[in-house]
C-alpha cells in the first residue's frame, strides 16, 4: 500500500519538491502510526531541502517536523496510546546514554537528533513516530493549532524560561518578530511579565507583534535596532536579546545588551558564522547562551498553555500538501506573519 507524502530525492531548490507515492509506514515495536490531519513548516525544511553540513539522509526523504493527527496504529510495546487518540509530534529524540542519564536532559545526548531534520520527517498522509514522541492534544483544539505549535513553542520556552532564565521586570528584545520562533518568544516574554521589545520588517508585521505582547516595535528596514534599543532605554539596554538571525543581527544583539546582559540564540538563517566582539563581551560581561528544541517536559509546560489558549500560534496561510514548494516559498521570502501550515489533500 502507498500514501502521499511530501518527499525530495536530492538537496536543491524548491523544484526538488515533489508530493506523491510513498511506501505506506508500518509501526516499530514502540513507535506509533499518525493519520496526519495537518502540518506545519519550519525554517529548518528550508535548510533540511538545501542540505546541511555533516547530515547524510536516507534519500528519497520526507520533510517535516511538526504535525498533528489521530492514532492510526500501535506497535507491541506502545502502552500510553491507542488508536482514536488525538497527538502532536515532538521532533527532539534521543536514544539516552551517558551523557543523557548524567544531566538529566535528552537535548544534551549525544545522539539526539530531529525528526525530519535527521531522519524521515511528518509531511506525509501517515507518519511512524516513536511514541515517546508524542503529547495529547485536547478535544476542542483545532488542527491548524495542534500542528503549528510544538516546535517553535517548545524552542522558545527553553530559550527564555530555561536557558535564559527570564524573570518578571525584565527586558527582552526579540528579533523577528513575525517568523515562528519570534512571535512563540514575544508571547512567551510577556507571560513571564518582561517588558518586551519586537523587531520586524513592516507595520503590520509589527502590529501584530503588539497584539501577541510586546511592547515596543521596531521597523529594522528603517532604522538601526541597536540604535533604537537604546533611545528606547535611555541608554541602558536590554537585559536579553532572542537572536535566531545569525551574521546579520549579532553585532546589534551585542550592542543591544545593558552590561551583564545575555544572548539566546537557537539559529542562524542568516548564517552562522558572525563576525563577533569579543571585547565587547568580556569588557560587558555579557552571556552568550545556546539553545536547541526542549525537553518532553518543558514541551508539555507550554504546550498546556497553548492548549488552553493563553498563547497561539498565529497562521499565515493554509495550503494543501500538494503545493509544499509555494509553503516552501512563503518561509524563505518571510511573507506575512506566524506559521504556514499544510494539509494532505486526501483531508481537503
Amino acid at each position: 500500500m502507498t500514501m502521499q507524502a511530501v518527499q525530495f530525492d536530492s538537496h536543491g531548490d524548491r523544484d526538488v519538491l515533489e508530493y506523491g507515492e510513498f511506501p505506506d509506514p508500518e509501526p516499530g515495536r514502540d513507535e506509533v502510526v499518525i493519520d496526519v490531519k495537518a502540518a506545519a513548516l519550519n525554517h529548518l525544511d528550508i535548510w533540511t531541502r538545501r542540505g546541511l553540513p555533516g547530515i547524510d539522509l536516507e534519500m528519497p526523504h520526507i520533510p517535516g517536523s511538526d504535525a498533528a493527527g489521530v492514532v492510526d496504529e500501535v506497535g507491541d510495546g506502545v502502552s500510553r496510546f491507542e488508536p482514536g487518540d488525538r497527538v502532536a509530534v515532538l521532533a527532539g529524540k534521543s536514544g539516552g546514554g551517558d551523557e543523557f542519564s548524567r544531566k538529566g536532559d535528552q537535548t544534551l545526548a549525544p545522539d539526539f537528533h530531529i525528526i525530519g531534520e535527521h531522519v524521515r520527517g511528518v509531511h506525509s498522509e501517515y507518519a511512524a513516530v516513536p511514541a515517546e514522541n508524542l503529547t495529547p492534544v485536547p478535544e476542542g483544539v483545532d488542527w491548524e493549532t495542534a500542528a503549528a505549535s510544538p516546535l517553535v513553542f517548545q524552542t522558545a520556552w527553553r530559550m527564555l524560561r530555561d536557558r535564559g532564565d527570564l524573570k518578571a521586570g525584565e527586558s527582552v528584545l526579540v528579533l523577528g518578530a513575525s517568523g515562528g520562533v519570534g512571535h512563540a518568544a514575544v508571547q512567551i516574554a510577556d507571560h513571564a511579565g518582561a517588558e518586551v521589545f519586537a523587531t520586524a520588517s513592516s507595520q503590520e508585521k509589527l502590529d501584530y507583534a503588539k497584539e501577541l505582547g510586546a511592547d515596543h516595535t521596531i521597523n529594522y528596514e528603517e532604522t538601526d535596532f541597536a540604535s533604537e534599543i537604546r533611545d528606547l532605554t535611555d541608554g541602558r539596554g536590554v537585559d536579553m536579546v532572542v537572536d535566531h538571525i545569525g551574521a546579520q543581527t549579532w553585532q546589534d544583539s551585542l550592542k543591544s545588551l545593558v552590561k551583564g546582559g545575555r544572548v539566546v540564540t537557537c539559529g542562524a538563517t542568516t548564517g552562522g558564522n558572525p563576525e563577533t566582539d569579543i571585547n565587547r563581551i568580556f569588557w560587558n560581561q555579557l552571556q552568550v547562551i545556546g539553545s536547541t528544541m526542549a525537553t518532553p517536559g518543558q514541551a508539555d509546560e507550554v504546550l498546556d498553555l497553548v492548549w488552553q489558549g493563553e498563547m497561539e500560534p498565529r497562521v499565515r496561510e493554509t495550503l494543501p500538501m500538494s503545493e509544499i514548494a509555494r509553503a516552501h516559498e512563503i518561509i524563505e521570502d518571510r511573507e506575512g506573519f506566524g506559521k504556514v501550515v499544510v494539509v494532505p489533500d486526501s483531508e481537503l
